[in-house]
């Protein structure tokens, strides 16, 4: 994961409330092992494949990789069951950081833990401004989301939890601070 101090570009997908683990990741994909790497390619291929097909695609079919580096949503995402999977697949796919008005706390909690997206919280409804394909910009280290047009809108900061995510998740910070031997 990058450095909190750098700014994430790229284009948005955006989504509603009640984004659960199975839109995010299906069941029949938790058998895949994200230590190995072909079956960590193969997950992220997998992200968002729970959403209906009135969707537009998330991941490129050739390459499983997503062209949308941020995700926007409303309230509760991640809702539904406990899946570590979930932020791994998107951070495999390609997404750098989720921005969403509230988070269910175990898909939070897994984001960090895993390292693999910022979960970025909204002080307003970015789902109802931003369009799928819109360009952003964040500046977590400001707690801040600028539009294409140049309008920023003002997030949570991240807090605490800034150094666990960019050390690649809670066992990389503790190897990183000395709590654990590499």
């Amino acid at each position: 994961m990058s450095s909190i101090s750098e700014p994430i570009r790229g284009r948005v997908y955006v989504l509603e409330d009640n984004i659960d683990t199975d839109l995010i990741i299906p069941a029949e994909y938790l058998n895949l092992v994200p230590t190995i790497p072909e079956e960590y390619h193969k997950l992220g291929s997998y992200a968002m494949a729970g959403l209906p097909v009135s969707f537009p695609p998330f991941t490129d079919k050739e390459t499983g990789k997503t062209p949308y580096a941020i995700m926007i949503a409303g309230r509760n995402f991640g809702c539904g069951s406990s899946r570590e999977h979930a932020p791994i697949c998107l951070g495999a796919a390609g997404v750098k950081a989720v921005v969403a008005q509230s988070y269910a706390r175990i898909f939070f909690r897994n984001a960090i833990a895993t390292g693999e997206v910022y979960p970025l919280e909204s002080t307003e409804r970015l789902c109802d401004i931003f369009k799928t394909g819109d360009e952003a910009e964040i500046a977590a280290d400001l707690s801040t989301i600028k539009d294409s047009g140049g309008t920023v809108h003002q997030l949570k900061p991240v807090g605490a939890v800034a150094p666990v995510i960019e050390a690649g998740g809670i066992f990389g910070y503790a190897r990183k601070t000395g709590m654990i031997g590499n």
